[in-house]
C-alpha cells in the first residue's frame, strides 16, 4: 500500500481537487479571497462531494484549511489552520450562535443541515473577521437568498441509506415562489445505529438520531425593498460519543431571524441588509446508558443569544467597500450535579459556567481597491467592544479560590483586527500575498469555566478571568499556474500567536473528576507558531477524464519548545474521475502520514499512518416532472481499521460502507 501511495503521489504531485465541483464548488473570488462551498443536495456531483445527503461536517472536511475533530459519529468540531473553535468565529448567515456544551459536543455547525443552507464561506485568519473577531479564521453558514422569480411550486424528496451503522436519511422540500411572495418549508431526518470500524469492530455509543425543520418566507414591497423571516428548529437525541465518558440525551436549537433588504437603483450604495435575530440552545449530557461509571452525573447547559447586524456594500470608482455594524448579547449557563452512591452522603452541585453574560458591538470595514484588470488590494479593519459579566455571585466566589482577590465580576476589552491582501491575476497564473493582525477575547470556558473535564489529556480545567487578549500576526501566500490542461498551485500560511491561551498544570490543586490526572488552569504561553502549506495540482486528460490530488504539511510549536496539540501531520489526497453530463465516477485515495510531532504534554500519542480508498458513482435522469439524481458508492473500500490525529482518544473511524442517495426534484 505504501508503494502504491508513493507512486500515485509522484504521478499526481497534489491537487486543488474540488475547484471545479458543481455540487461542492470551492472557488476563489478575485477580491474577497474566500473559499466558497456551494451546497445543493440535488445536483449531480462529480468530484469530492460524492453524496447529495452529506452532512455539513462532510462538506467542510473537503477544504484544505478545515479539519474536523471527531468525538463520535455526530457533531464534529471544525478547525481552521490547526486552530479549534475558541480561535474561530462560526456564524449562521452572519448570526452569532454559541454552543451550550462545556465539552464542545455541540459546535455551531451541528445545529443546521445542508437543507437549510445555500453555501458556506471560509475565511482564513483575518480574512474571516467580517462577522466577528478571531485568530484562526471564520466560517459563515449562508442561508438561501430571497427570490421572487415567479417560478411557482417546486418540491423535492431525498432518500439515503448506508450499510455501516444502518444509517438512514430522509428529506422533503416544498417551495412556492411568486413575483412578490415566496415560502419554503424543508425537513430532514437522520438516524444511525452504532457503526463498525475496519474488521467489523463495533464502536459502542456511536449512534444518533436527529431531525431538522426550517421555514423561510419573504415579501417584496417594491423593486428596491423586501423582507424575509427565517425559522430553524434542530433536535438531536440519543447521541453517543464513543471518545467521551458521557453521551447526550438532548441537543436542541431554535434559530430565528427577520431581515430587511434594500437595493437602490443606480446608486453607489449597492445593497443594505439589516437583520434582527434570536437563538436559544439546550444541551443535556448524561451517562445513564453507560454501564459502569464512578459516579452518575447530569450536565445540562443553556445558551441564549440576541443580536443584530447591518451590512452595506458601496461601489465607487475603483473601490468596493463592505461595511458591517453588528452586536450581540449572549447568556451561557451550565451546571453539574453529581449523585452520590452513598445514600448517607449528599449530592454535589456546581456551576461549570456560572451564568456568563457577553455583550459585544463592533464595526467591520473592507475596501477592495482595483488598480486595473489584473491587480487588486483588499484591506480591512474590525474594531470591537467586548464585555463579560459573571451574573452569579457564586461564580465569582468559586474562581476566587484559584485567583484570590483578583476576580472582577465584569471585564471590558477592546479588540482590533487588520488585514491586507494583494492579488495579481493573469491569464495563466494567480498570485496573492497577505498580512494580518488580530485579537480575540478568551472563550467562556477559558475565562470562567469551573472544573471542566478534558478526556483528551485526562485533566480538569479551570478558567482564568484575568487572561490577556490573544494576539496574532499572520502572513499568507498563494500561487497557481496553468499550463495547457495542467494546473499546479501552492498555498501557505504562518501564524505567530502571542499570549497563546492553553492550560498549565496546577500541581497543588486536586481534581474533581474521579480518575483525572490533575488540574490545569488556563494561562498563556508567550507565543506559539503555526505553519501550513499545501501543494495542489490537477490534470485534465480529456473532456471526460481528469486526475487531481493534494499534499499538505503542518507544524505547530510553543515558545517552550513543546509541540502544540491537534496539529495535522502530512496529508495527501488523490483522485481519478470520469464525467459526462449524466454520469460520473471517481476513485479516491485519502490518507495521512504518521503523527510524529505529537504533544505528549497535552495527552497526544503517535497516530499511525493510514490510507483508504473510496469509489463513488452518480447518475442523473431527466423527465417531464423534473429530474432524479442517484449517488452510490463504497467508502473505505479495503475495510481499513484506522484513526486520525483528529479522532479524540484515537477511537477508530468507519470501516467499509456501501451507500446510496436518491433525490427527486419536481418542477
Amino acid at each position: 500500500m505504501k508503494m502504491l501511495i508513493t507512486i500515485i503521489l509522484c504521478l499526481l504531485m497534489s491537487s486543488y481537487g474540488f475547484a471545479q465541483e458543481e455540487t461542492n464548488e470551492i472557488k476563489k473570488d478575485t477580491t474577497k479571497l474566500k473559499e466558497v462551498l456551494v451546497l445543493s443536495r440535488r445536483k449531480l456531483s462529480n468530484h469530492r462531494q460524492e453524496k447529495t445527503l452529506s452532512s455539513i461536517d462532510n462538506y467542510l472536511e473537503k477544504s484544505n484549511k478545515v479539519t474536523m475533530i471527531k468525538r463520535g459519529n455526530y457533531a464534529w468540531e471544525p478547525t481552521i489552520n490547526n486552530m479549534a473553535s475558541e480561535r474561530l468565529v462560526v456564524t449562521i448567515d452572519g448570526m452569532q450562535i454559541f454552543g451550550a456544551c462545556t465539552d464542545k459536543m455541540d459546535p455551531v455547525t451541528s445545529y443546521v443541515d445542508v437543507s437549510n443552507l445555500e453555501k458556506v464561506t471560509i475565511g482564513s485568519g483575518q480574512e474571516g473577521t467580517e462577522n466577528g473577531h478571531c485568530v484562526g479564521g471564520g466560517i459563515d453558514l449562508k442561508l438561501p437568498t430571497s427570490k421572487f422569480n415567479g417560478s411557482g411550486f417546486k418540491s423535492g424528496l431525498d432518500l439515503g441509506y448506508e450499510t455501516n451503522g444502518n444509517y438512514k436519511a430522509t428529506g422533503l422540500d416544498l417551495e412556492y415562489t411568486g413575483n412578490t411572495f415566496f415560502i419554503n418549508a424543508d425537513g430532514i431526518y437522520r438516524k444511525s445505529d452504532n457503526y463498525d470500524a475496519g474488521g467489523n469492530e463495533e464502536i459502542l455509543y456511536s449512534q444518533f438520531e436527529k431531525y431538522n425543520i426550517s421555514l423561510k418566507s419573504g415579501y417584496k414591497f417594491s423593486e428596491t425593498q423586501s423582507i424575509d423571516a427565517n425559522f430553524i428548529y434542530d433536535r438531536a437525541t440519543d447521541v453517543g460519543y464513543p471518545a467521551l465518558p458521557m453521551d447526550v440525551s438532548l441537543a436542541e436549537a431554535l434559530i430565528t431571524s427577520l431581515t430587511h433588504y434594500y437595493k437602490p437603483e443606480e446608486k453607489a450604495l449597492q445593497t443594505l441588509e439589516t437583520k434582527l435575530y434570536f437563538n436559544t440552545i439546550t444541551h443535556i449530557m448524561d451517562d445513564t446508558k453507560r454501564p459502569i461509571v464512578p459516579i452518575r452525573m447530569d450536565m445540562p447547559g443553556w445558551s441564549d443569544t440576541f443580536g443584530f447586524y447591518s451590512k452595506a456594500e458601496v461601489l465607487k470608482n475603483n473601490h468596493h467597500v463592505t461595511l458591517n455594524l453588528n452586536g450581540f448579547y449572549n447568556k451561557s449557563l451550565a451546571e453539574m450535579t453529581m449523585f452520590s452512591n452513598n445514600p448517607n452522603e449528599p449530592d454535589m452541585f456546581m456551576y461549570t459556567w456560572p451564568d456568563i453574560r457577553t455583550l459585544y458591538s463592533g464595526i467591520f470595514v473592507k475596501d477592495d481597491f482595483r488598480f486595473n484588470d489584473h491587480q487588486t488590494l483588499a484591506s480591512s479593519i474590525r474594531l470591537g467592544y467586548h464585555n463579560n459579566e459573571i451574573a452569579k455571585e457564586v461564580g465569582v466566589q468559586s474562581l476566587e479560590i484559584f485567583h484570590p482577590n483578583n476576580v472582577e465580576a465584569q471585564k471590558d476589552r477592546f479588540l482590533v483586527s487588520l488585514a491586507s491582501t494583494y492579488q495579481l491575476k493573469k491569464e495563466n497564473y494567480n498570485l496573492s500575498f497577505g498580512l494580518g493582525y488580530g485579537e480575540r477575547a478568551p472563550s467562556v470556558s477559558e475565562g470562567y469555566g469551573f472544573y471542566l473535564f478534558n478526556s483528551f489529556d485526562n485533566y480538569d480545567y479551570i478558567g482564568n478571568p484575568n487572561l490577556e487578549d490573544e494576539k496574532s500576526l499572520e502572513a499568507n501566500f498563494s500561487y497557481k499556474q496553468k499550463i495547457n490542461n495542467f494546473e499546479i498551485g501552492l498555498e501557505s500560511s504562518y501564524f505567530h500567536i502571542m499570549d497563546y491561551i492553553i492550560g498549565e498544570l496546577a500541581p497543588d490543586v486536586s481534581p474533581m473528576t474521579i480518575g483525572a490526572n490533575g488540574v490545569r488552569i488556563y494561562n498563556a504561553l508567550d507565543y506559539a507558531s503555526i505553519f501550513s502549506t499545501y501543494l495542489n495540482s490537477s490534470y485534465k486528460i480529456s473532456e471526460r477524464f481528469a486526475v487531481n490530488g493534494t499534499i499538505g504539511y503542518n507544524y505547530g510549536q510553543g515558545n517552550d519548545g513543546e509541540n502544540l496539540p491537534l496539529i495535522k501531520p502530512i496529508s495527501y489526497f488523490a483522485e481519478f474521475n470520469y464525467n459526462t453530463s449524466k454520469f460520473n465516477a471517481a476513485l479516491q485515495l485519502d490518507g495521512n502520514g504518521n503523527q510524529s510531532n505529537y504533544s505528549v504534554k497535552y495527552g497526544e500519542n503517535e497516530t499511525a499512518d493510514y490510507a483508504i480508498l473510496n469509489l463513488n458513482f452518480g447518475n442523473v435522469f431527466y423527465n417531464k416532472l423534473g429530474k432524479t439524481v442517484l449517488k452510490y458508492g463504497i467508502e473505505n473500500l479495503l475495510d481499513t481499521n484506522y484513526s486520525t490525529y483528529a479522532d479524540w482518544n484515537n477511537f477508530p473511524r468507519q470501516g467499509r460502507n456501501f451507500y446510496m442517495n436518491l433525490s427527486f426534484v419536481f418542477r
